[in-house]
């Protein structure tokens, strides 16, 4: 059903592909948009240890209407490598999901993934911070959810 990547020779390990999905916070989400146009849009994010992944967004907009035509989606992130002095080329690591997304409707599991989204993206910070933005917008903020499908991860040296 999926394609096989065709420099496979590049191909990640799961392992490694799912170690890049779980540092990142922050990748591309895309879906079917209005009039059949690919929808494309940058998203924070975080991996659930059951291999989800959870999206914090809002209850209406683009990304909502469309997921509701269609569940299918592709979901996309990019880990830089360090850069090798004196040498012009890059080292990229990315990986590509495809799979099926929805609507968390459970408030309670809402509200429990988006603070753990906020202490993902930001460890630094304190926790009661967090929970008290929650508090006043716990009855508005909304929750995707992405069942993966088929995960593939690339490590590319570009020249």
């Amino acid at each position: 059903m999926f394609r096989k990547m065709r420099r496979f020779k590049q191909q990640l390990e799961d392992s490694d592909a799912l170690e890049v999905l779980k540092k990142g916070y922050r990748g591309t989400l895309s879906l079917i948009g209005d009039d059949g146009y690919p929808y494309g849009i940058p998203v924070n994010y975080f991996l659930e240890e059951d291999g989800h992944i959870y999206i914090h967004c809002a209850a209406q907009g683009h990304k909502i209407d469309a997921l509701k035509k269609c569940d299918k989606v592709s979901f996309t992130v990019i880990e830089d490598q360090p850069r090798v002095p004196g040498d012009f080329a890059l080292y990229v690591k990315s990986v590509i999901v495809f799979g099926r997304i929805h609507l968390v409707e459970d408030r309670d599991k809402v509200l429990k993934n988006v603070m753990e989204l906020a202490v993902h993206i930001y460890p630094e910070h304190i926790e009661d911070s967090y929970k008290a933005d929650l508090e006043r917008n716990k009855n508005t903020v909304q929750l995707l959810e992405i069942v993966p499908e088929h995960i593939t991860g690339k490590k590319v040296h570009e020249q």
